[in-house]
C-alpha cells in the first residue's frame, strides 16, 4: 500500500520452500499441563527440600520399638487372687468354676471385680484346668494382659516432658520378680523416670512383679532392652552420669549426694543381680561404682533395698 511500505510487517517476505502451517503445535499449544505438583513434589521448593531433609533424619534415628510380654498371665487360687485384684493389678478377667463354693474370699473378689468393671465369667472346672495349665484355682482365676514394655530412649524423653533432670534405674539380671516389684515400686515413690531391665536373663513384669510393686507399675514405665552395655552407652552419650552399685564402690553413696556430689544431674543408677552383683561389662561402663556404707559386717543388701537406699539419698540430695 502507498506510504505505508515502511510499517513494520507491511511487506511478506517469502521464505524457501513451503510455508508450514500451525497444526499440531497450535494444537500442542491449547493442551493443558495437568494439575500443578504439590510444593514437596517440586525439586527446587523448600518444602521439597526440607521433606528430603526430614527423610534423612528418620533414616538415621533409632527406631522406637515398644516390646510386650509373649502372653498373658494367669493367677489362679482365691487368696492369689483376691491379692491381685486388691493391688490394683489390671486384668482382663476373672474366672469362677461353675459349682464353686461361695465362701468370703470369692465374695470379696466378686466385689472388687465389680467395682473396678473387670468381666467376670462362669465356666466348667475342666474348662478352668485348662486354661490355668492344672494349677490349684480352687474354682477361681484371673487373667493378666501382656505386659507392654517402653522403649528404653523414651524415659529420657519423659524427664525432659516434665522439665526434670533425668533418673533412671537399671537392672543387671535381677532374676526375682519380687525384686523387681519392690524396685519399681522405690523408682516411682522417689521421682525415677523409669526401669530398665534386659530382655533375656533377668525377671519381667509378671504377676509377682506386679503385686511386689504394689501398683506402682501402672504410674511409671518399664522397659526392655537386648543390650544393657549398649544402652548405658547411649545414655551417657545423652549426658547422664552412669553409676552402679558395688560392695567395693570407688565411692560411697554420701559423698555421690554430698554438696559436692554429682546426684543433681541426669542420672542412671545400675543394680547388680541377687547373687553376683554387676557383671563384668557393666561395672566397667559405669561411670562411678558406689557403695552403701552398712555396720556390724554386714556384706550387702538385696537389689530392691540397695535400689530403696540410694533412691532415697538421691531424692533427699535434689530436693
Amino acid at each position: 500500500m502507498p506510504g505505508n511500505s515502511q510499517r513494520k510487517g507491511a511487506i511478506k517476505k517469502s521464505g524457501k520452500g513451503a510455508t508450514v502451517g500451525s497444526g499440531g503445535r497450535v494444537k500442542r499449544g491449547l493442551e493443558g499441563r495437568g494439575p500443578t505438583p504439590k510444593a514437596k513434589d517440586r525439586p527446587y521448593h523448600k518444602a521439597h527440600k526440607d521433606a528430603k531433609r526430614s527423610e534423612r533424619t528418620e533414616s538415621t534415628r533409632p527406631k522406637r520399638r515398644i516390646t510386650k510380654s509373649t502372653e498373658a498371665e494367669w493367677v489362679a487360687g482365691r487368696n492369689s487372687v483376691v491379692e491381685v485384684l486388691a493391688a490394683g493389678i489390671p486384668v482382663t478377667g476373672v474366672y469362677v468354676a461353675e459349682g464353686a463354693e461361695r465362701d468370703g474370699r470369692l465374695r470379696d473378689a466378686f466385689k472388687m471385680a465389680a467395682e473396678h468393671g473387670y468381666p467376670m465369667m462362669e465356666v466348667t472346672r475342666s474348662e478352668l484346668d485348662r486354661m490355668t495349665g492344672g494349677a490349684v484355682h480352687q474354682g477361681l482365676a484371673a487373667r493378666l494382659p501382656s505386659y507392654e514394655y517402653a522403649h528404653a530412649d523414651d524415659l529420657l524423653a519423659r524427664a525432659d516432658e516434665a522439665g526434670e533432670k533425668a533418673l533412671i534405674v537399671a537392672l543387671d539380671s535381677v532374676t526375682d520378680p519380687r525384686n523387681l516389684g519392690a524396685v519399681v515400686r522405690s523408682a516411682s515413690g522417689f521421682g525415677a523416670h523409669g526401669v530398665v531391665i534386659p530382655e533375656r536373663r533377668a525377671a519381667g513384669m509378671t504377676a509377682a512383679a506386679w503385686k511386689s510393686s504394689a501398683g506402682a507399675a501402672a504410674r511409671i514405665p518399664v522397659a526392655q532392652t537386648v543390650n544393657l552395655v549398649r544402652q548405658l552407652k547411649a545414655y551417657q552419650d545423652a549426658g547422664c552420669m552412669v553409676i552402679g552399685l558395688a560392695a567395693d564402690g570407688d565411692v560411697t553413696l554420701p559423698e555421690l549426694t554430698g554438696p559436692e556430689g554429682l546426684a543433681a544431674g541426669p542420672l542412671v543408677v545400675v543394680v547388680g543381680s541377687e547373687g553376683k552383683g554387676l557383671g563384668r561389662l557393666v561395672a566397667e561402663t559405669c561411670d562411678q561404682l558406689v557403695s552403701i556404707p552398712m555396720g556390724n559386717q554386714l556384706e550387702s543388701l538385696n537389689a530392691g533395698v540397695a535400689a530403696s537406699v540410694t533412691l532415697y539419698a538421691i531424692a533427699q540430695a535434689r530436693s
